[in-house]
């Protein structure tokens, strides 16, 4: 595994090669063992997105392996002022050992790969959140014990996190169902990939019935970054699609929920639903780090 560009890039045992890594760095963090797996290198962050967890958790992340992070906004780079991917990309390998790039198109992540001669690891783009799914994964196995055989349920916009939950849940075994509008379905690309999987994905508009029997549900933001702009249309046309305590009611009991954050309650969360599982959700959050040090300890040794 020389880079992480989307999750359909990875087998089933790759994603769960990198969870039980995560898990293994993440108790030696709670027990004071030190894992200076990337001593001396340094990792160059590349963002074209603002982010709280993605930057936070990437730095504090290398710091931990021993190794030094980059924060390299697209203001101050040449790549923002016009210089094309490829340059950057053959440049910034002469000088970094792995390059994150938290950016909007999945091309510009597929070029960095491409034409760079280091580790490139996407940090979010509008097709895919690897990074995050990854640390999903790891929260439901720490809750659940398992992921093979268990229901995820997805409920928004079929957008980078519906896309890579499908990836990352049908290749770990789990059952996967999404209740979105049909203008906003999931990317072509990944129910192709999905239509190999027979009825593992159910795709739906009805909410209670994508949630029924569900383990795990989660949700995102009605309108992301760079949607700002149709946020008032999108607030009216999701209006029914919220984690809500109806919505519960339909899934297992002692249903999980997650939201990859910042969440707004009152729209695709109600605020009581959120408190209730607060707890898994910052677990959710925290596990962003633990995910991406196995990830970087896995393509930047």
């Amino acid at each position: 595994m020389k880079h992480l560009l989307k999750l359909l890039d990875l087998t089933g045992e790759d994603i769960l090669g990198l969870l039980n890594l995560a898990d293994q760095l993440k108790y030696e963090l709670k027990h004071g063992i030190a894992h200076p797996l990337l001593q001396g290198k340094t990792l160059g962050m590349i963002f074209r997105k603002s982010s709280t967890r993605t930057r936070v958790s990437f730095e504090t992340g290398i710091y931990q392996l021993g190794g030094h992070g980059m924060f390299l906004s697209s203001n101050d780079l040449q790549i923002g002022r016009g210089e094309p991917v490829e340059d950057t990309a053959r440049v910034l390998s002469r000088y970094l050992d792995g390059i994150m790039i938290r950016t909007f198109d999945q091309s510009e992540v597929e070029t960095l790969a491409e034409y760079g001669s280091v580790p490139v690891i996407n940090g979010l783009t509008d097709f895919c959140h690897p990074c995050q799914v990854l640390a999903d994964l790891m929260t439901i196995r720490e809750h659940k014990g398992i992921l093979a055989g268990l229901k995820m349920c997805y409920i928004g916009d079929g957008n980078n996190m519906a896309n890579s939950l499908i990836v990352g849940g049908l290749k770990t075994g789990m059952k996967v169902s999404v209740a979105c509008p049909a203008s906003y379905a999931p990317d072509p690309r990944v129910l192709d990939f999905a239509a190999g999987f027979g009825d593992q994905l159910v795709l739906t508009e009805n909410c209670l019935e994508a949630a029924a029997g569900a383990d795990v549900i989660f949700t995102d933001v009605w309108a992301s970054m760079g949607q700002e702009g149709e946020a008032e249309q999108r607030r009216a046309l999701f209006r029914g699609y919220q984690v809500n305590r109806e919505l519960l009611a339909a899934a297992a009991p002692e249903c999980m929920v997650q939201h990859c954050l910042p969440a707004h309650r009152g729209e695709e969360i109600t605020a009581e639903v959120f408190e209730a599982h607060a707890e898994e959700i910052f677990d959710e959050a925290e596990n962003r780090l633990h995910a991406q040090k196995a990830v970087m300890a896995t393509v930047m040794r």
